[in-house]
């Protein structure tokens, strides 16, 4: 089975390094087999989480979109820049959205992270590599019932990691990568319904 990846990053900024490290991902998927689809946040816009708004206007449709999105892949990978030692607001608020869609596009009950094989990747502009953010990251993902795998890279000084082609210059951060990719190709062919 070839498994169905889901990739995107926490940051919508030009030249962000986690949209550097979210094409790297995307890249060593492809090679080791996957079937990838990577897409920007910037393309499903949300207003900032409010139960006021969510009660009146139910949930916003990108977030519908992108719940429907997660649950039609086998699995994810969210490459994550550090704010303020966490979890950018972006990402927040947007994993925050997609846990509110409990239906499926049957009608069914659904929770789209929900025993989802995840992959989370860091990085930043200092020696930290965004370890703070992803291990907030982790947390929160874990309480949606998302199925992180243990592995994950985190890329430091993200504005001298990348060569003009947007390779990691590090052969250790390669392989980091690498095994990030491996395990997450595996966890999601392990759980995924498809034959």
């Amino acid at each position: 089975m070839t498994p169905r990846l889901l990739v995107f990053a926490g940051s919508i900024r030009t030249g962000a390094f986690s949209g550097k490290t979210a094409d790297a991902a995307a890249r060593e998927l492809a090679m080791q087999g996957a079937d990838v689809t990577r897409i920007s946040l910037a393309d499903y816009s949300l207003p900032l989480m409010n139960q006021d708004l969510e009660k009146e206007s139910g949930v916003p449709d990108p977030a519908v979109k992108l719940a429907h999105m997660i649950a039609a892949h086998d699995g994810l990978l969210i490459a994550t820049a550090e704010y303020n030692a966490s979890i950018p607001p972006l990402l927040k608020n947007t994993i925050d959205w997609i846990s509110r869609v409990t239906k499926d596009m049957q009608g069914r009950p659904f929770r789209a992270f929900k025993g989802k094989a995840t992959a989370l990747c860091s990085s930043s502009n200092g020696n930290y590599a965004g370890i703070r953010a992803i291990n907030h990251l982790r947390a929160v993902l874990v309480h949606c019932g998302a199925e992180v795998v243990s592995p994950q890279c985190s890329v430091p000084r993200g504005q001298e990691a990348f060569d003009e082609a947007g390779n990691f210059r590090d052969e250790a951060l390669q392989k980091s990568m690498s095994n990030v990719c491996a395990a997450l190709i595996e966890r999601a062919r392990m759980l995924s319904g498809r034959p």
